[in-house]
This record gives structure tokens, C-alpha cells and sequence, in this order.
């Protein structure tokens, strides 16, 4: 529709390691602990106050720290940005002259270079001004020369850069991915396959020859020996890349998997540097007890100890109608709810429809609803037609998008699920509402099925309230170290790219 502390140990118990994959892809564990402006970002951590006035002219840089900061700089190329955005040579060129104002002015270049890197690489390069109106997920402001300074005087200038990039698995996994990515592009990427009949197993020629040293391109399982024959291990090769690239694996190179294989590496390298730049647009530390939708895989998963305990498909926004990335709170949920016809889709879909075949609003339990204006609304009543189902999750957000059940299940079988109006429909939503409820007194799993088979809408409170990110992943690491892809259906991917590259 338009737009805790809790343990799901029970959940977690009846559902295979398996279907954990793309979740763990998603997870935000620190590898080493284990339309309209947003009105709020909920959940974004406000910068930390400083107990100094921060004196960059006071610090004295050692020949040491100078060396570290050479190494940092150099290296942020490895985090995305351009080749010489940081480069530190010329600064450290004019540190290392005799002449006192040389070195002066070198480590004042310096020390510019390394605030800069320190925002980019702790916020993101665009400012509040570059954001599109549904990137709702904001960093939040970072001013890094209190710390820096601090860094300095406390002799540990090394560390406090190293916790400057997000700290979180999926981030470094696709650091190392961008190094993969750039090491193929050195080697020419690979060449697109030409267009033809569909490629399955027991075809013959050049183009099973080209199939096979594409795959090999980026899986490095595969022995190439050059013969023309599209054998059962080819299949098996196709079957890994359709994964990979969220497609259905039947081992047949159709169109859809030709696409998907003809997408060139710069753009890959494209996807993952803007999926590294979202990444900082998170917070430093999120809710160990969250739950989080992939929008551009159409995957819901809860977090319990920062764990992945229950996943599901999920139907997120069409491109022109799409779900948003933001963070909230779920603080209840609605039991049999009415649907409350947002006017844009009343006046595009319904009242047409309605003008076509006379009758088809009462047919599907819509009424008309007074505004007092003298205006009306439209509202579809709770039951077994309602677009809503039986269940939705509310959270306070300026896109007015929500999660919920559909009376619709077939598109939870199709591997393309953007087909909403922005809010997101749920595979399994009593099961989620079950797993956010479980301890209540009052509603219990029983109570929950009772209310459902009443047909009365109740609302009810969480007993605690959890965290729900809606966020954009269209390149992640998997378990097994292989990147995988997703389309960028919203543009979103390209968009973040140019507007890096104007600033």
C-alpha cells in the first residue's frame, strides 16, 4: 500500500540455517564484537559533545603519525573513493623540507586531507542537501577535529582512524569485493555474449566457449578448458551465477540471465561503492533486536541478538511508486485493518475502475467516506478482500509506508517482487506478529489467531518496541565470499554515483 529485547528462539529453531544466507549478508555485526523531506530519522545517534575546544594549530605532528596518516590516505582508495581523492604526497612532500614554513604548510595540507577523509569515510561525501527526498536514512553530523586532535595528544592517532569506517561485517566484506572487482577490470573484465537462442545444457559452439569464460570471469570454481559443449558442470556454473544475481536458477542462460551477465565490471564496481556508501549512512551502532528489508532483494529478516532468527519474502514498491530506505520503531500492531485509500491511488486506480464497471467499489468492500470538507475518501473494509489482509506493522514515518499481510500470495513465488505502492508485503506476517508478541500476557498466540478469526480490527501494543530499518542492498558478500548483485530497480545506485562524482 501506499505510501525486542526479545528471543525468537522458537522461530529460530523451526526454520533451516539455510534460509539464513541472504540475511547473514545483511548483517550489521561488528566484525570484531562478534516526494517529501523525512520529518525525523529515527534511530540516527546525535554527534558526540565534545569536552574540548578542538585547537588544530596546537598539534604538532611526529614523523610517526605523519607515516600513519601516509598509509590511511593512501589506502582510501580501497573505501571507494578515486584514486588521489586523499592522496597525501604533495602534504608530506612539503613536511619533509627544511624550511620551516614548507612544513608547516605541508602538515596543515595534511591534516585537511585527513578531517576530509574522516567525514567521507565516517558520513558519506554528499551533504543533507544531495539526498533524494526518499533517502529518509540520514547520517548523523560529524565533525571530526575534536577527536582527531584528542587522537593526537593521546598518542593514538592509528586507532582512531581504524574506527572510522562503518564496523560493520557487510561493509568490509564489500571492501574486499571492491578489490576483486577492481583486480578484474585491470585484466580487461570480460567481453558480452552475444545475443542468440537460449544456452541449457547439451548446446554446442562459440557462444557455450564465450558462456564459460564469462562465468569464469567472476567464479573462480570453474576450470576452463575452451570445449564447445554445454555440459552438466556449465549448468551447475550458470545455476551459481542466477544466484548471485537473485534469478531464478534453472541453469538456462534466457534473456534475463544474459542481461545480467552483460552488465559490464565498471558497473559492478559502481554498485559496490554505492552500497559502501550507504553503509555510512547507518548508524555507529544499531539494535542488536531489529528487523530489516532488503528493498532491492525483497527479503524481510529479524535480527535477535543481532542474529538472523526469521526471514521471508517480501513485496516492496514498483519503480515510480517506491518504498523508501528509513529507520522507526514498530510500536504496534493492527489486527484486521480497514485500508484507508491514499487519494492518488483513489483518483488513478479505483475511481476508473469504478467508472468502467459500475458497482466495482461495492463488490470489493470499498466505501465512500465524508471529510467534512466536503470532500470523501475512500476506505476498504477489513475482511477476506482487503488489500491489507489480516495484519499490519505500524511505525511512525513521514511516507506513510507500513509492513503487512496480502490477500494476494502469488507474487511471493515470483524471484521479481517489486509490485507494491511502497509499503511492503509480508510472506509470513502472523508469524512475525507472533515472534514480536511472544512473552505478552495478554496476546498470546491463541488470542492473536482468536481476534484474526473475529473479523473485529483491534490494535495492540508492542510489549517492546523494535527497530525496523527499510534499507537499499543491491550489492552484498555471501558466507561463501562471493559478491552478489541485485538490479538497481529504483536507479538509486547510479544516481548516488553522479551525485558523488559532481560534488
Amino acid at each position: 500500500m501506499m505510501r525486542v529485547s526479545r528471543t525468537f528462539g522458537v522461530v529460530a529453531a523451526a526454520l533451516s540455517m539455510a534460509s539464513f544466507a541472504p540475511a547473514d549478508a545483511q548483517s550489521q555485526r561488528p566484525p570484531l564484537a562478534g516526494g517529501r523531506p523525512p520529518q525525523q530519522v529515527p534511530l540516527i545517534q546525535a554527534p558526540r559533545p565534545s569536552i574540548f575546544q578542538p585547537d588544530v594549530s596546537s598539534v604538532q605532528l611526529r614523523a610517526d603519525q605523519v607515516e600513519v596518516l601516509r598509509r590511511v590516505l593512501g589506502d582510501a582508495y580501497t573505501h571507494g573513493f578515486d584514486v588521489g581523492a586523499f592522496a597525501p604526497d604533495q602534504a608530506i612532500a612539503l613536511y619533509a623540507s627544511r624550511d620551516p614554513a614548507a612544513r608547516a604548510a605541508g602538515q596543515n595540507q595534511l591534516i585537511s586531507l585527513t578531517l576530509t577523509y574522516a567525514r567521507a569515510v565516517r558520513t558519506g561525501r554528499l551533504p543533507p542537501s544531495g539526498f533524494m527526498n526518499e533517502w529518509g536514512l540520514r547520517p548523523a553530523p560529524y565533525d571530526p577535529t575534536a577527536d582527531f586532535v584528542m587522537a593526537v595528544q593521546q598518542d593514538r592517532l592509528a586507532e582512531w582512524l581504524d574506527t572510522l569506517p562503518p564496523p560493520y561485517t557487510g561493509y568490509q566484506t564489500l571492501r574486499t569485493g571492491l578489490s576483486t572487482y577492481r583486480d578484474i577490470a585491470a585484466r580487461g573484465g570480460w567481453a558480452p555474449l552475444a545475443a542468440g537462442p537460449d544456452l541449457k545444457e547439451g548446446a554446442t559452439g562459440a557462444r557455450v566457449v564465450a558462456l564459460e569464460a564469462r562465468l569464469a570471469a567472476e567464479d573462480p570454481t570453474i576450470a576452463v578448458d575452451g570445449a564447445p559443449i554445454f555440459d552438466a558442470a556449465l549448468t551447475q556454473a550458470v545455476q551459481r551465477a542466477q544466484k548471485r544475481f537473485g534469478l531464478n536458477p534453472t541453469g538456462v542462460v534466457n534473456k534475463t540471465t544474459l542481461d545480467a551477465l552483460n552488465i559490464p565490471v565498471e558497473r559492478r564496481i559502481d554498485q559496490i561503492v554505492a552500497n559502501m556508501e550507504r553503509w555510512r549512512w547507518l548508524p555507529q551502532t544499531l539494535p542488536a533486536d531489529r528487523i530489516q528489508v532488503n528493498v532491492a532483494a525483497a527479503i524481510l529478516s529479524v535480527f535477535s541478538h543481532d542474529t538472523p532468527t526469521l526471514t521471508m519474502r517480501a513485496v516492496t514498491g514498483r519503480p515510480g511508486d517506491e518504498t523508501p530506505m528509513l529507520s522507526s520503531m514498530i510500536h504496534s500492531i493492527v489486527l484486521n485493518p480497514p485500508w484507508n485509500v491514499p487519494s492518488t491511488i483513489a483518483a488513478k486506480e479505483l475511481w476508473p475502475k469504478e467508472r468502467a464497471s459500475p458497482g466495482y467499489l461495492r463488490r470489493n468492500d470499498f466505501i465512500v467516506i465524508p471529510t467534512g470538507d466536503g470532500g470523501s475518501r475512500l476506505q476498504q473494509k477489513a475482511g477476506p478482500k482487503a488489500a491489507l489482509g489480516q495484519i499490519k506493522f505500524d511505525f511512525a514515518n513521514p511516507y506513510g509506508v507500513y509492513l503487512h499481510d496480502t490477500p494476494s500470495r502469488s507474487k511471493f513465488d515470483s524471484f521479481s517482487r517489486l509490485a507494491s505502492h511502497g509499503c511492503v508485503r509480508l510472506q509470513k506476517p502472523i508469524e512475525l506478529a507472533k515472534a514480536l508478541m511472544a512473552g505478552d500476557p495478554v496476546w498470546t498466540p491463541e488470542k492473536i489467531d482468536e481476534t484474526i478469526a473475529s473479523g473485529d480490527t483491534v490494535r495492540a501494543k508492542l510489549p517492546q518496541q523494535i527497530a525496523v530499518f527499510l534499507l537499499y542492498w543491491t550489492a552484498y558478500v555471501t558466507p561463501d565470499g562471493q559478491v552478489n548483485f541485485r538490479q538497481d530497480p529504483y536507479g538509486w545506485d547510479r544516481e548516488l554515483v553522479q551525485r558523488i562524482a559532481a560534488l
